[in-house]
């Protein structure tokens, strides 16, 4: 009788996983810690309060096809923060895994930009906002596939393939949408309006961004722009939208922790469970 094959129980798997990562020395440089914590969380908390978000359309959007896709998304992206998150915890040393710096931080202590944690409003918003996102998600994955630090570029890598998909999905909505009906077109105008002076912060560059670049392991986020303009810029003449006149960054601040009255209350509802009962087990 032939035999069976050993079966790796789920923390031989683990330990496995890990044993098989490349070094990273940027983990333990202590000087670059602080920096290097902080950024991997304004990666983590954008994809996690982004992904939220979209999960919030799950049972409600307008057609079943929507629904499903948005759905999909959302577990995208949360599974990206995942593992942002579980290697700032990694970096930080501090007790602390994805799971605590997901559900036991206070808003202050987030990092995301104010774009993601703003309500999604109709459809159209929650897709014109999804699809500024998506452009500037895919460039920065793309840039840090050939981050200077294995274990960011091995993320990135991961993340790429499925955002990857994302932005062509949203691109393609936009052009539908922005190019459709009378009604769809001004529903998917307003919401650019609305958005446009938030997504200037992504392309915000502080000490934070400087201190990663000089490591070689981020670009800076103002270099990402000129690219994120074309890729955008593309995709509205396509749709008839036209990018308003106002300022990209009237709105910045949240990747310094001074957010917005609605990550509040989002925090209150994605964290209900953690609070109330806390390392709770099942």
């Amino acid at each position: 009788m032939p035999s069976l094959p050993d079966v790796m129980t789920p923390d031989a798997q683990r330990l496995a996983a890990e044993q098989a990562r490349p070094s990273d020395p940027h983990l333990t440089d202590v000087d670059l810690k602080p920096a290097f914590f902080d950024w991997l969380c304004r990666m983590g908390d954008a994809t996690l309060i982004q992904g939220h978000r979209l999960s919030e359309w799950c049972g409600h959007a307008p057609i079943l096809e929507e629904d499903i896709a948005v759905a999909n998304t959302a577990l995208d992206l949360i599974g990206h923060a995942q593992m942002w998150l579980a290697l700032a915890a990694e970096v930080e040393d501090a007790d602390r895994d994805a799971d605590r710096l997901a559900f036991r931080r206070d808003a202050l202590k987030y990092r995301n930009p104010k774009l993601v944690e703003l309500p999604n409003g109709d459809i159209g918003h929650t897709l014109m906002r999804a699809f500024l996102f998506d452009a500037w998600h895919w460039l920065v994955l793309k840039a840090l596939t050939g981050s200077s630090s294995p274990r960011v570029a091995e993320i990135a890598a991961k993340a790429l393939k499925e955002v990857s998909y994302q932005v062509e999905r949203t691109s393609d909505l936009v052009v539908r949408l922005g190019d459709g009906t009378g009604e769809s077109h001004a529903r998917m105008q307003a919401a650019l309006d609305a958005l446009w002076p938030y997504a200037g912060e992504l392309f915000v560059t502080d000490g934070i961004d400087k201190a990663l670049a000089e490591a070689g392991i981020a670009p800076l986020p103002e270099a990402i722009l000129p690219d994120w303009q074309a890729l955008v810029g593309d995709v509205l003449d396509e749709a008839t939208l036209t990018p308003p006149e106002t300022r990209m960054d009237v709105h910045t601040g949240g990747k310094t922790g001074r957010h917005t009255e609605h990550l509040g209350f989002l925090l209150a509802e994605m964290q209900f469970l953690q609070r109330a009962y806390p390392d709770a087990t099942w």
